[in-house]
């Protein structure tokens, strides 16, 4: 455990680093956001009957997304292991004396929790200033609140379990673009990052429900708003502890697999 608390830390400290840059994305994330929520308002002004999400409720599961979007891009990526698997420097990691998954694991949860520390506080503080219907509304409840910080965590811990499917599917193909991309396209979409689940038709709803990638985001961001109610948030919560368990154990098997068949250029 000691060695991946170092590795946590030191990725927390190097991420903190890149202040600029976060400053770049927190102009961009900023504006999309103002630009998605527009194109919603404009959608709800013609829209007849009673929506099946609030526009309210809407805008602020749109300032979430932003605020968080490091936590739940499975484009955000780290091509320093990427390398590692391609150039045959992996046999330096497998020289560590910690398991492999669990390093690389500790790793990337840094790499996503210090990329949202730098970007969600200056969306949130502005967006909590706007004035109505544009602004990011409060918990509705102190139960609401706990839940998603709850929520958000077990997301953010079930997504990186994903990614890690990308970074063990390089050892067989050598390249992280088509997984990168299948993935990425395919989990950005089931996460109701396109379009909000409760947008989406009640046939759609039911196979992303059974994906863990709605989990990571569509479920915390309507537990915040409490579109999602306290006790159906619980069962949510049961079920990212499941899709944890499965993608951590199915991710450990796979990569001590792959691992058997690396070939390492002299020697």
């Amino acid at each position: 455990m000691r060695a991946y608390r170092a590795v946590f830390k030191l990725r927390m400290l190097l991420g903190l680093q890149y202040r600029v840059a976060a400053l770049a994305g927190v102009a961009t994330q900023f504006f999309w956001g103002m630009m998605m929520i527009m194109i919603y308002e404009a959608f709800y002004s013609h829209t007849t009957g009673t929506p099946p999400i609030s526009l309210n409720d809407l805008i602020t599961y749109l300032w979430l997304q932003q605020s968080f979007l490091a936590f739940i891009m499975l484009w955000y990526r780290d091509m320093e292991i990427f390398n590692l698997i391609t150039s045959g420097n992996i046999a330096y990691e497998l020289c560590r004396p910690c398991g492999l998954y669990g390093f690389w694991y500790a790793k990337l949860i840094a790499q996503r929790l210090s990329g949202a520390l730098l970007r969600c506080s200056p969306i949130l503080v502005v967006a909590f200033l706007l004035p109505e219907p544009y602004g990011l509304d409060l918990p509705p409840s102190w139960a609401s609140a706990l839940l998603f910080l709850v929520t958000l965590s077990l997301g953010l811990m079930v997504l990186t379990a994903i990614s890690m499917f990308i970074y063990i599917s390089v050892f067989y193909t050598m390249s992280p673009v088509g997984s990168t991309l299948l993935i990425g396209v395919l989990g950005e979409f089931c996460a109701g990052l396109v379009i909000p689940v409760p947008l989406m038709p009640g046939w759609l709803q039911q196979i992303v429900s059974a994906l863990p990638f709605r989990y990571a985001s569509d479920l915390p961001f309507r537990v915040y708003s409490g579109h999602i109610p306290v006790p159906e948030a619980l069962w949510g919560v049961l079920i990212q502890l499941a899709w944890l368990a499965l993608l951590v154990g199915t991710g450990s098997i796979w990569l001590r697999r792959s691992l058997r068949r690396v070939v390492i250029q002299g020697g």
